[in-house]
Formats: structure tokens, C-alpha cells, sequence
């Protein structure tokens, strides 16, 4: 159906479109390979249990009321404002569309709070204190070299 592939397309460039902003403040490094995969900062999660794929859930466990931005088949992704740090959280229905978005995600590079079919966005000195809430891993996207982010405008 043409209609559900736009729709999805569109969810999904929205996504990505969303990501300069939650990187915006990483600092990436000008020297990494665009080909590169993405390197784990820490493997074993803090948390007992890591939080499962729901943003309404996983946001309820960081302290905040998720605004869902986008609601497609292949992902949802929430905002949450709070007065120390705004950060997006998307969730997928499967794993490959994670590896997906996290391969698309590689462009900009920057520094993720990645779980099973979830990851948090925000700020890189806040990520830690996420992950002992939730679990999963820190992971380092590459980024391109020698230009910058696209802007969202």
C-alpha cells in the first residue's frame, strides 16, 4: 500500500530529522570513520532489570510523561522535558528496526542509551544516570568526518 509506505517514510525521516538536536550537544570526534560501527561504551547494565520496549514505561521509570512526536509501525518515539535535561526516547517492534535507525543514526554520531528494541536520547553526561534506572548500553556513534550535523531547520 503506497499510502502506509509514505506515512512510514515520513515517521522515519522525522526521526532522524530529530537527531541533531538530541546530539547537538555530544562533541563528537572530527576523526571517526564513516564506515564505522558503533562502539559499545559499557556492556553490562546497571539496573537489575533492563526496561522493556515501551516509551510510555521506559519515560514513567526516568520520572517524566512522555509527548509521543511520532506513532508508526516501525518505531514510536516520546519526548520528555524536565527541568535537568530534555531527551527523546524511541522504541521499535523488532530488533532490526533499531539496528536500522541506529545505522541511520550513525551519520550524526554521538552517544545513545541503547536496550532491547529502545533507545535514549540525550545529553552524554546524562546517559549514565539513565542507564542505572533502565539498563542497557552506552553505545558511541561514529558521525561523519570533517563536516557538521545537518540542521533541523
Amino acid at each position: 500500500m503506497p499510502t502506509a509506505r509514505l506515512i512510514r517514510g515520513a515517521a522515519l525521516a522525522a526521526s532522524l530529522a530529530f537527531l541533531p538536536l538530541a546530539t547537538a550537544c555530544s562533541g563528537g570526534e572530527d576523526d571517526a570513520s564513516p564506515n564505522s560501527k558503533p562502539s559499545e561504551i559499557s556492556a553490562a547494565p546497571a539496573a537489575g532489570v533492563v526496561a522493556p520496549a515501551k516509551v510510555e514505561v521506559i519515560a514513567n521509570l526516568t520520572g517524566c510523561k512522555p509527548k509521543i512526536r511520532i506513532d508508526a509501525d516501525e518505531l514510536r518515539q516520546g519526548v520528555c522535558h524536565t527541568a535537568k535535561v530534555d531527551y527523546s526516547i524511541t522504541t521499535f517492534p523488532e530488533e532490526k528496526y533499531k539496528e536500522t535507525w541506529l545505522d541511520s543514526a550513525a551519520i550524526y554520531g554521538g552517544k545513545y542509551l541503547v536496550g532491547p528494541r529502545w533507545v535514549l536520547a540525550a545529553k552524554p553526561e546524562m546517559l549514565e544516570g539513565f542507564r542505572a534506572k533502565l539498563g542497557g548500553t552506552i553505545q558511541e556513534l561514529s558521525g561523519l568526518s570533517g563536516g557538521p550535523a545537518p540542521s533541523a531547520s
